[in-house]
Formats: structure tokens, sequence, C-alpha cells
């Protein structure tokens, strides 16, 4: 006999596999590309011509809050280049909650190497700048060009003017940053400054030159931090300049309400371990691993953060493997041991239900797409006219929808609405006449 908790705890697996992550993905945005122009101003440390200044973006569903970049010891923290990384030496700061608005219109100071939560300037007044996509900012700019003071060389017209296609959207049109009302406080960092000199010689930092940071002990931590844009929540927690290829590997902590209360999650880059309340997230490393990222065929993998063509091949059949099971299905390539039927013991469901072969059948019907998102279409085909009908049933056999079709023989393309259905397995059952058969579904 087949325990019935086996049966439900294969279901809530099936459901956590298929749940959404707080962590919706990360954004490297390129910011600026330096020209010939920057590279001549040599008061705060030369950027070479062509170096890539990059924006890192945490997108999260709306409502969460960010509240912790980090690395631990059993999750790192990385960030590297195969050329240096490029920090202003003289007004160049670690974390760019630190900057004074008008540093930014200095030489190349905009295009430092920082870390952040959100923050980009410290607060003025009531005033104070987050970073926002370039694509989402409206409110122009006041870095590059006649807002720039032109360098050590006092270029005519300013620096940070290039334009070039793989920018999108010039500094001097948008300049990544808004102002919002709520600020967070309560900054604590861990591992990048000397706790008495206050130093960095990390590559944030302008004290020595480097190519990457790594860490099993650092944190940068705030009371919590949304995006500028409330219904994308896109938060800034980088900038990086290098001529070279980047790479990260992150750690988040982000605050999302649960039952009313507070609670953190943490995502992290790699799931060698994974403790309570973390989840693997595939965003946290850099460059993304493309592949297959569709739960619902054999080669899905959660480490796959972006879907790399034809690498979707098998359908995932999920059901029955048992031979010996009434519901036996050879077409099945995902056994749920739970869902197999016995004489006697069909986890308290009705078998003949679950198994209509027991009662017999002389029609013919087929269900679409399987697994469904919204919508399911189902087609009967039996012959002769007779009274026709449909039910729903969900894992545990409780019916969810049922429809009288009438006195029929045939049914093409009929509509099942499940937009309102929780993800999960289901059964359908369709009667003609005194017949029935049923089949097994998935709604995502």
């Amino acid at each position: 006999m087949k325990p019935r908790n086996n049966f439900l705890v294969l279901i809530f697996l099936f459901l956590c596999l298929n749940s959404f992550s707080q962590l919706e993905k990360v954004i490297v945005e390129t910011y600026y590309i330096s020209d010939n122009f920057d590279s001549t101003d040599v008061t705060g440390g030369k950027v070479d011509a062509g170096s890539t200044t990059y924006r890192i973006y945490v997108d999260l569903k709306p409502g969460s809050v960010l509240t912790k970049i980090y690395g631990d010891a059993n999750h790192r923290a990385k960030i590297a280049s195969t050329t240096p990384f490029y920090n202003h030496s003289t007004e160049g700061q670690t974390f760019a909650k630190d900057f004074i608005k008008a540093r930014y219109e200095e030489s190349t100071v905009a295009l430092d190497t920082w870390l952040t939560l959100g923050q980009t300037t410290k607060k003025q007044g009531a005033i104070t700048n987050f970073g926002i996509l370039k694509a989402q900012d409206t409110n122009g700019s006041f870095i590059g060009g006649t807002n720039n003071d032109g360098g050590s060389a006092v270029i005519t017209g300013g620096l940070l003017v290039n334009n070039v296609p793989a920018m999108h959207i010039p500094l001097t049109t948008a300049d990544g940053m808004d102002t919002m009302v709520n600020v967070p406080t309560t900054w604590i960092d861990n591992g990048i400054r000397d706790f008495v000199s206050g130093n960095d010689s990390t590559i944030f930092g302008s004290l020595v030159t480097g190519t990457e940071f790594i860490s099993n002990n650092f944190s940068l931590q705030n009371t919590g931090v949304t995006g500028v844009v409330p219904d994308s929540n896109q938060i800034l927690i980088a900038q990086l300049t290098t001529k070279g290829q980047l790479s990260f590997e992150l750690n988040l902590e982000v605050q999302v309400m649960v039952d009313s209360v507070p609670t953190i999650i943490k995502y992290v880059a790699n799931d060698s371990i994974l403790l309570a309340g973390e989840e693997m997230n595939a965003f946290l490393t850099y460059p993304f691993i493309c592949g297959c990222t569709d739960p619902n065929y054999m080669e899905f993998s959660p480490a796959f953060a972006c879907y790399a063509p034809g690498t979707c091949i098998t359908p995932i059949v999920y059901g029955c493997m048992d031979t010996m099971a009434c519901n036996y299905d050879p077409t099945v390539n995902f056994s749920i041991p739970g869902l197999c039927c016995y004489p006697g013991f069909c986890a308290d469901r009705d078998i003949t239900v679950v198994c209509p072969s027991i009662n017999g059948s002389q029609f013919e019907f087929e269900i679409y797409p399987n697994p469904t998102n919204d919508d399911l279409y189902l087609n009967v085909k039996a012959g002769d006219n007779q009274e026709m009908k449909y039910t729903v049933y969900n894992s545990f056999g409780v019916v969810v929808f049922e429809k009288d079709l009438g006195s029929i023989n045939l049914i093409e393309n009929e509509k099942i609405d499940l937009s309102n259905c929780d993800s999960g397995l289901y059964h359908i059952k369709v009667t003609v006449g005194d017949k029935f058969d049923s089949k097994l579904f998935m709604k995502n």
C-alpha cells in the first residue's frame, strides 16, 4: 500500500518548483562607454577609452524590499573583470550614498566604481537621488556635456558625451538618477573598509588597482529600499567601470510580507549549500548561463537565467509509472508515485474516476495544451448522440468546475477557463451517457 502523505508531499514539491521568486531578474545596464575625450582627464586617474560603465539592478516583485547584499561562509560574493576597475582617485567613493550631487559634474567622477542599495547621493535638503534605468529616467540629466567641467584638459562642451548605439541612451539625455521620498537609514558595511582608518583597498577604492573582489565576509545593508518606479521595483546595487569582461556572483536579502509579518528571504548565487530560508537564483551569477528555462521540459534547470533556442526538447509527462497500478501510463517520463491507484487504495480518491477503464468507456476525448496556463480545450467524439458533461477535480478529489453539454455526439475545442484555479495537478472526467473517462492535466 502506498501512504497518502507521499502524494501530498509530491504535490507540494511540484507547486514549489513552479512558484515564483520575489527576485524576478538581475539587469546589467550599459550605462556609459568612455571615448577619447574622457581619456584626456588625468586629475582623477585616467579612464581608458573603450571602458564600459555597467550598472547592476536587482528586479524585485512589487512590494518586496532589498535590505542587504553580502557574502558569507557558504556563499561568496565576487565581482571581477579581466582588466582593472576604474576609480576616481580624488573624488571617488566606496558607496554611492556618500556622493554630493555636485561631484558628479566634475571630470569623470560619474564613472567611479562603487556599491549601493539604491541611493546615489547624500540627502541635501529634501532631495536624495536614487538609481534608475536610463530607459525609465524621464527627468533629464545633470551629468555630462554642458553640465561637466571638461576635466583637466578643459574640453569644450564637457566630458561624458559619447553616444554610441551600445549605450542606447546618452548620459546627457538621461543620467539614471531620480528622487524618492522614502530614504533608507542605518547603513552598515562590513568587509570593505578598514575598521580603524576607514580606508578601502578593494576594487571600490582608489588606494590600489584591482581586477576582483572576492569575499566570504562582506555585507552592505540598511533599513531597506525599493525601486524608484514601484511597479517595476528595480534597485541599483553597483556601478562598475572596466575595459575587460565583467563577471559576478552576488547574494541578497529581501524582505517580503508573509501574512502581514515581515519575512527575510535570502537569494544566493550558488546552491552547493542551501540553509533554511535560502534560495538559489540563476540571475545572481553573471555572465548569465543560458539553456532550457521552461520547467515543463526535462532539460529544464533552475541554473539557467536565459533561454537558449533548441534546448527544450522533451516535454514532461507527469503520472504513474507503476505497471501494477490501474492508471499506469507508458507515456509518463516524470513519476509521481502518489498518483498511482490500486484496487483497495487510491489515496482517498475515487478509483472509478482515476481509472475509468474499470467501468469501461466507448468514446474518445482529448485535452490540450497540457500543461496549461489559463485555458484548457476539450474534444470529445462519442459516435451517437448522448448526454455529455465534464467535471474538473483538483488533486484532492474536490470538484472545481463542471458543465452539462447536452445531448450531442461531438465536441470540438470546448474552452475551459482555469484562470481562477490555483497551480497544480487536476483530473478532468468526461461522462457520455452511462460511460466516463478521465485524464490528468497540469495548471501552471
